[in-house]
């Protein structure tokens, strides 16, 4: 329940969105209005203008609001914070990220917030008319896929923001780069289980049961209280019902380890530590060569490659691996 509640939270939520913002504009004016309570007001304006964010960081004006107010104060490292956390929800672009170095904030740091919003405008509608655009200057779809191999995802909100513009990919018919760029996304951040959910649905329609399976087992595995994989499985075989050559099993293990070997290679592109392969060469040797790695990616913080190894040794039959995935869970969390 606590995990559902934190998920919730990450979610946005455009009504309470606007009305913190509105109520953030409100505080601002007052401010400007009556020195005395210069301070104040400010304080009470920059607090709900924060809400505004945590409720819906998906409206471009709830940063704005908040980046103003900054520029009213003064606060040019509480600005130059402001874009940091825009930059983590658009997937950590390096080129972004280095803007950040060096700049007078309180000169250009609105500037810095418009033309971020200019090349990823988070509502997602405009982004695919921007994709689809003629315009040379624009980042064109090719560029966008290009872009998302090297960008980071594990901030949920940034799960969230990307998994929207792909579904524009999806509803535009290229069903195949759609689940490419889905797989990618959950590699980075596994415990996505709308996504996966997704994912189950569209292979589903596609008539790849196993895939299907697969897919609708990862969110029951996330998620206890959730039955869609039982729920699959009485589809199928009601689909089936009476057609003794039909019966349709789980997948082998063969297969779960050949989709969770394709996993643990993606989410191996998230690794920001160096491995530290020494030191491990030093260490006593107690246990066998897959709970080294576990440690060692645990160690390093790698959560996202660490849930698919676990993952895939469970799959295998290896259940002393489940106290390494919910490690990692805890982790990505």
């Amino acid at each position: 329940m606590l995990e559902d509640s934190k998920d919730l939270l990450q979610h946005p939520r455009r009504n309470l969105g606007n009305r913190y913002r509105s109520q953030a504009k409100k505080f601002a004016k007052l401010a400007t209005m009556d020195e005395s309570r210069f301070n104040d007001n400010i304080g009470w304006a920059e607090q709900s203008a924060r809400q505004a964010i945590l409720h819906d960081f998906t409206d471009e004006n709830n940063w704005r609001c908040l980046a103003d107010i900054k520029v009213i104060i003064g606060d040019g490292e509480g600005l130059s914070a402001v874009l940091e956390d825009l930059f983590s929800i658009l997937g950590r672009d390096p080129e972004q990220i280095e803007q950040l170095k060096d700049i007078d904030f309180l000169k250009l740091g609105l500037e810095l917030l418009e033309a971020a919003f200019a090349r990823d405008p988070l509502d997602p509608d405009v982004w695919w008319q921007q994709i689809n655009s003629p315009n040379e200057s624009l980042e064109n779809l090719s560029g966008f896929v290009e872009r998302c191999k090297r960008l980071d995802f594990r901030d949920q909100r940034a799960n969230i923001i990307f998994g929207r513009r792909i579904e524009r990919i999806r509803d535009s018919g290229q069903i195949d780069l759609f689940i490419e760029l889905a797989r990618n996304l959950l590699a980075h951040r596994p415990q996505n289980h709308e996504l996966w959910l997704e994912l189950g649905r569209l292979y589903e329609r596609l008539n790849k049961t196993e895939e299907a399976w697969i897919c609708y087992d990862h969110v029951q595995t996330l998620r206890s209280h959730s039955n869609v994989r039982d729920e699959y499985m009485s589809r199928l075989t009601a689909r089936m019902d009476g057609d003794d050559e039909k019966i349709w099993t789980r997948p082998p293990v063969s297969k779960r380890e050949e989709f969770l070997d394709q996993m643990v290679a993606l989410a191996s592109r998230v690794s920001t530590i160096e491995e530290k392969l020494e030191d491990l060469e030093e260490e006593v040797s107690v246990v066998n060569n897959d709970e080294q790695k576990l440690i060692r990616l645990l160690g390093q913080k790698d959560f996202s490659e660490a849930f698919f190894v676990a993952r895939r040794l469970v799959a295998q039959g290896e259940n002393w691996a489940e106290q390494y995935m919910e490690q990692a869970r805890l982790g990505l969390d």
